[in-house]
């Protein structure tokens, strides 16, 4: 089976029934391909890690179009975390800085924690097909595992080659460092993982949310 490939501008139909039907994406982020599954969807998330030849039960890190998007996923509008993240949202998104977040009913993409990593990415084109699609998506790095990411259509349409899926063509991608992965604790944040955000800025940014 040869994936769909997709172009911006096209109908969304047919990536939102692939989507539903517990299929795949490929999307292009700021620096590579993503794998993207609906993240409510139990066989979506199977695939993605059948896709990448990783274990299941790992947390998939995740893309919003806004903080509403984010919201669904099971946040409690009312906590402590949701006055915490809006300050985080109106410093540094969108862009590559990834905040993980407790959520609630059991959702297929969270870590055995009960917590996912999301972010509002800076690709233009990604946030209108995520607000367009009206649902975050899984965005883990397009590749098996231990393998460089993505940076081609092409090879991202190999990746998928089987499964029901689709290529979102963005072009060749300029590659670079992932996003920076920030826990919020109590006054201030915890880097789990520096990438395109410096550690030592991401605390500064982040010092008083």
């Amino acid at each position: 089976m040869t994936p769909l490939r997709w172009r911006f501008g096209d109908s969304v139909g047919p990536l939102a029934a692939i989507l539903d039907r517990g299929g795949v994406l490929a999307i292009p982020t700021e620096s590579s391909y993503g794998l993207a599954a609906d993240p409510r969807s139990a066989e979506g998330i199977e695939t993605v890690f059948r896709l990448k030849g990783r274990d299941a039960g790992k947390a998939l890190p995740l893309v919003a179009a806004d903080l509403g998007q984010i919201v669904a996923l099971g946040v409690d509008p009312d906590g402590p975390e949701m006055a915490r993240l809006a300050r985080v949202a109106g410093r540094v998104w969108p862009g590559p800085l990834t905040v993980v977040l407790p959520v609630s009913g059991g959702l297929p993409a969270a870590a055995p924690d009960g917590t996912v990593a999301v972010r509002v990415p800076a690709h233009e084109g990604l946030r209108g097909l995520l607000a367009a699609l009206g649902r975050p998506l899984t965005a883990t790095s397009a590749n098996r595992a231990g393998e460089a990411p993505v940076l081609d259509p092409d090879a991202a349409a190999r990746l998928l080659a089987g499964a029901d899926a689709a290529v979102v063509d963005g072009g060749r991608l300029p590659g670079g460092p992932p996003s920076t992965v920030v826990r919020l604790v109590p006054g201030g944040v915890e880097v789990l993982r520096e990438g395109a955000v410096p550690a030592a800025r991401a605390r500064r940014l982040l010092a008083d949310c």
